[in-house]
C-alpha cells in the first residue's frame, strides 16, 4: 500500500512544488494534464507542459502526511488548497499493469498494430509489431490513426513513399508492410531516427526498403505518396519543400492538425494540390490531396 497527494498548479510553479515534495519524502512525482489541453513539442529535446498541471506525489504507507497537507494549504502555487486529500494506493505489478493497458489495434480491414508481448489477433493480416516508447507514434493517437486508416485503404504495391516527421516509424513501416517499394522516413530528432531503424528491423523490413534520414540528408525524391503527421505550424513552413517531394499525380496526406487550423492549410497547399475532403476524429483533421502537373 502507498499514499498519494494530488495537487493542481500552473506549469511555471511545477519545479518549485516538485522540490518541496521531494524534500518532504515523495518517492515519485507524476505530471498530468489537468484541463485536457493539447501541447506540442516544437523543438527536439524540449519538454513542454500544460498550462494547468495535476501533480501527483507518491509516498510510503507509513509516512504521516498531515503536516505536509497543512504546509501545502499555505502555498500560493497550489490551486486546490482547500481540496487536498491523502489517498491510499494499492500495491500492484506496475509493469504488468502498464503492459495490460496496451492492446492490439485495427486500422481498416487488414492492418493491425500489436505490442510485442501479445499474439496478433489475426495472424494472416498485416501486423506491425510496435511497443510504446519515447518516440511519438504508436497508433494510439487520433492523428496517427487517421493516417494508418488512409494507408490501409490505399494500394501500396510498388509505391515510393515519404514519411515526413516519422517519429517511431509507424507510418513508414505500415507502408512498407503493405507493399511500398521504397520508404524514406524523415525526422529532425535523432532519437526518432534510431527508433524508426530499430522498429523496421523488428518488423523484418527488407534491407534498403526503408531508410531513415535527418532532413538535410534526404535525397531528392519524387514520391508517389508523402505523409506528414506533424503540426500545423511546420506544415505551413514546409509547404514548398513538401510539394517538391511529390511527383505529379502523387498523393499528399497531412495530419496533426486541429479543426480550426484546417482551412488555412488547405489554402496553403492548393497552390500545388487538388485538396480532397477533410476527415476528422474528435478535434483532429486529416487532409489529403493530389499533386497537379
Amino acid at each position: 500500500m502507498w499514499k498519494q497527494i494530488a495537487i493542481q498548479t500552473r506549469s511555471a510553479d511545477c519545479a518549485e512544488l516538485e522540490s518541496l515534495l521531494l524534500d518532504q519524502g515523495a518517492l515519485s512525482i507524476t505530471l498530468l494534464d489537468d484541463k485536457d489541453q493539447p501541447i506540442f513539442q516544437k523543438e527536439p529535446g524540449a519538454t513542454p507542459l500544460w498550462d494547468s498541471v495535476k501533480l501527483v506525489a507518491l509516498f510510503a504507507e507509513e509516512q504521516d502526511l498531515d503536516s505536509l497537507v497543512a504546509l501545502l494549504r499555505f502555498q500560493p502555487a497550489v490551486l486546490n488548497r482547500d481540496q487536498i486529500t491523502v489517498e491510499d494506493v494499492a500495491d500492484q505489478d506496475w509493469e504488468r499493469s502498464w503492459m495490460d493497458s496496451f492492446q492490439a489495434m485495427q486500422y481498416g480491414e487488414n492492418l493491425w498494430i500489436c505490442p510485442s508481448w501479445q499474439e496478433p489477433p489475426d495472424p494472416a493480416a498485416v501486423n506491425i509489431m510496435l511497443d510504446p516508447g519515447l518516440a511519438f507514434g504508436s497508433g494510439t493517437h487520433a492523428t496517427t490513426a487517421l493516417c494508418l486508416r488512409w494507408l490501409a485503404a490505399t494500394p501500396m504495391a510498388g509505391k515510393e513513399v515519404v514519411d515526413y516527421g516519422c517519429g517511431s516509424g509507424v507510418l513508414g513501416i505500415a507502408a512498407a508492410l503493405l507493399g511500398a517499394r521504397t520508404v524514406h522516413a524523415v525526422d529532425n530528432d535523432a532519437q526518432a531516427i534510431a527508433a524508426t531503424v530499430d522498429n523496421s528491423h523488428r518488423n523484418n523490413i527488407a534491407s534498403g526498403q526503408l531508410t531513415a534520414y535527418l532532413p538535410d540528408a534526404l535525397p531528392a525524391v519524387k514520391a508517389d505518396i508523402l505523409l506528414a503527421n506533424i503540426l500545423a505550424e511546420p506544415l505551413h513552413e514546409l509547404a514548398d519543400h513538401l510539394a517538391e517531394l511529390v511527383k505529379p499525380g502523387g498523393s499528399l496526406v497531412l495530419s496533426g492538425i486541429l479543426l480550426d487550423q484546417a482551412e488555412a492549410l488547405i489554402a496553403s497547399y492548393r497552390r500545388w494540390f487538388d485538396m480532397d475532403r477533410e476527415v476528422t476524429e474528435g478535434d483532429w483533421v486529416r487532409l489529403s490531396g493530389t499533386r497537379r502537373d
